[in-house]
């Protein structure tokens, strides 16, 4: 039997960057519902709109950073958060915000599939 599953439609027009990837992260793992099971993906679909009007300062932008890591010896590259909006925008930063509050387990990839975030 295959479950329906909903989709919740963030807005994240005037706020801050952490406060709507951890609202997106309680609704990808399903803590906002009362069947919530931490073995199983229990969550909704989510879609979050207007991440290009965050409320995100330049100062927090040069504090936030993320690493990348190609898997050679050495290849361990350490990004800003104002250099990954200038290639990449903001919804890249809001996907890696994200991904970062979910738990590190075999579902983190099933929780990011049903994350859509545009524009």
């Amino acid at each position: 039997m295959k479950t329906i599953i909903e989709t919740k439609t963030i807005d994240a027009n005037g706020r801050t960057l952490g406060r709507v990837a951890s609202e997106v992260a309680t609704i990808l793992m399903g803590k906002n519902k009362p069947t919530f099971e931490r073995n199983k993906y229990s969550g909704a679909s989510v879609k979050v709109i207007n991440v290009s009007k965050l409320s995100i300062t330049t100062k927090k932008l040069e504090e936030i950073y993320h690493t990348r890591y190609s898997g050679i010896p050495g290849g361990l590259r350490i990004l800003k958060g104002s250099h990954t909006v200038k290639t990449k925008g903001l919804k890249e930063l809001m996907r890696l915000a994200t991904y970062q509050m979910l738990p590190s387990n075999k579902l983190r990839r099933v929780m990011m599939k049903n994350l859509k975030i545009e524009n």
